[in-house]
């Protein structure tokens, strides 16, 4: 038996009574919790593996944000942000604290948000030891001193093992995620899958930062250079925002969530990273792969029989994860502050392999790609799935948006001026052909053009002489410090013009259809950013 020392709290005014209350225990103790209760294994690395259970990623259609005085005329309603009745949550409220009652919990005190002036203070309420190891690792750690006078502004209470009955409890099905910003609770059930906790109160910071603070909220990662100069990557999954943030020429902010202020910074939301491990390599991704050790958690993986760790093994989902405190990456930027940023990176995984590897955004192109969000499905990613599918979230992370997707835009569009910050769309996805005929964009060039960009060689080796895309009306370079020249062109890399611009125009006119929606909130500017035909 783990025997703890630890200080007891009472969570009477949460409605939990009698609970064995286990209060901001070490990530070792965690960890061997998790072990003697037979619910996670240890790698041969150290870090500790888990299985998430029924659900191994976000349940995007199960969260609910309660709609009431505060919520009722700011949050665009709609497919994303699903209205939850007051009343409903109260009673689903009682139903989750009375179940997590006379039951033993892990509570853990945390902050987000690195800057002081957002601090905001977290107490996650965890029926498993894991889920508050995880909460460890991804929010910001109080000292021993500031845990004195700790006061939680927002609560997360996380019952996985609870099934709603949605017929009674007002649910889709037995999970959810409920955010109620006047009682200030994320209510999480029926999920085991950890991200659940970080994104609940990432879409709580994405109504509180502008709404409150008018601070610009963003699903990006972000590094500092030796010159002081900031690097944003806008992406969604399996963009490669971790990877290529993990620069080690570069110090590291964050790989996920931050706010750029109006005092001109940059700050990291969180105390830790969440990356997928998919086809993980030690020669790829060093840094995330040595940050994979005692402390770490990795989720829903498949081992070898030698104990090791198979990267390559998707037999539970492709969705396999791993967190760890941003400590264990080595060069982190201090504080998780930087300055205004110099260059902003848009990352797409096109997998039609039409889109430039990487290009120069003009104001109206950036707001325009920007609201768009625009990644690719690959064949086999999901069922049905057989040729490649164009999916499209507003501002890079519309799932946890509650605001409407123009908000964000107007404001990013402001910073973007004031600061002169020059903005780039990189293709990390397909070349030489759409997938299943060409393949995955080289990491080494696209960290090449990421560098090139960010130290000024891409913009001294082309000046006036980029090509301008005939459909996408992109500005590409024609050559770039350490790529190749053929590289650079997708049309070329295809040896097949005919395929190349069918391909091309399907692809324009799939970004067309899905702005059709935000046209009318749209300035002529940002209409003229989108495909030329």
């Amino acid at each position: 038996m783990v025997n703890i020392d630890t200080k007891s709290i009472s969570l009477d005014t949460l409605g939990i009574s009698n609970a064995t209350v286990r209060y901001n225990l070490t990530s070792d103790e965690l960890h061997a919790v998790t072990i003697e209760k037979g619910q996670g294994v240890e790698a041969s690395s150290g870090a500790l593996a888990i299985n998430t259970g029924e659900f191994t990623g976000r349940s995007p259609m199960d969260r609910f944000i309660v709609k009431d005085a505060i919520t009722k005329e700011e949050v665009w309603w709609g497919n994303i942000n699903l209205p939850f009745d007051s009343d409903k949550f109260d009673k689903l409220y009682a139903k989750v604290t009375d179940y997590l009652s006379n039951k033993e919990v892990f509570v853990r005190d945390s902050y987000v948000c690195a800057d002081e002036s957002y601090k905001l203070n977290i107490r996650v309420v965890n029926e498993h030891a894991w889920s508050n190891m995880f909460a460890h690792n991804m929010f910001l750690r109080p000292t021993k001193e500031e845990l004195k006078s700790f006061s939680p502004e927002w609560t997360v209470i996380n019952a996985p093992g609870f099934m709603a009955d949605a017929a009674i409890d007002g649910t889709r099905q037995h999970n959810f995620a409920v955010l109620n910003f006047s009682k200030k609770i994320a209510l999480i059930g029926g999920t085991g899958y950890t991200g659940e906790i970080k994104k609940g109160i990432f879409s709580a910071l994405n109504f509180i930062l502008p709404v409150n603070k008018n601070t610009l909220p963003m699903h990006c990662s972000a590094n500092v250079g030796k010159d002081g100069d900031t690097a944003i990557f806008f992406g969604l999954s399996g963009t490669g925002k971790t990877t290529l943030s993990a620069d080690p020429e570069r110090k590291l902010i964050g790989d996920d969530e931050h706010g750029w202020t109006n005092e001109n910074t940059v700050f990291n939301f969180e105390g830790g990273c969440y990356a997928k491990v998919i086809d993980l390599t030690e020669e790829k991704e060093p840094d995330i792969y040595h940050a994979i050790k005692k402390g770490a958690i990795l989720e829903n993986v498949i081992f070898k029989e030698n104990g090791e760790v198979d990267f390559e093994d998707v037999s539970i989902t492709q969705n396999t994860r791993v967190s760890y405190p941003i400590y264990h990456i080595d060069n982190i930027q201090e504080g998780s502050i930087g300055k205004n940023p110099k260059n902003i990176f848009f990352l797409t995984a096109d997998a039609f392999g039409v889109l430039p590897p990487i290009s120069k955004l003009t104001p109206g192109q950036a707001a325009y790609h920007f609201i768009s969000g625009y990644t690719a499905k690959v064949a086999g990613t999901e069922a049905g799935v057989t040729e490649p599918v164009p999916s499209f979230s507003a501002c890079f992370g519309a799932p946890f948006m509650p605001l409407h997707p123009t908000r964000y835009a107007e404001m990013l569009s402001a910073k973007m001026q004031e600061a002169g910050v020059t903005v780039w769309l990189v293709n990390t996805g397909w070349t030489g052909g759409p997938y299943g005929i060409g393949s995955r964009m080289k990491l080494k060039y696209t960290r090449a053009m990421i560098t090139a960009a960010m130290d000024g060689s891409l913009e001294a080796a082309n000046k006036d002489n980029y090509h301008v895309h005939s459909v996408f009306g992109l500005a590409q370079p024609r050559t770039c410090p350490n790529v190749p020249t053929e590289v650079l062109s997708p049309r070329k890399s295809w040896n097949n013009d005919e395929g190349y611009y069918k391909t091309a125009q399907k692809l324009a006119d799939s970004f067309k259809a899905n702005f059709e929606k935000f046209e009318e909130y749209a300035n002529k500017e940002i209409l003229a950013g989108g495909p030329l035909v």
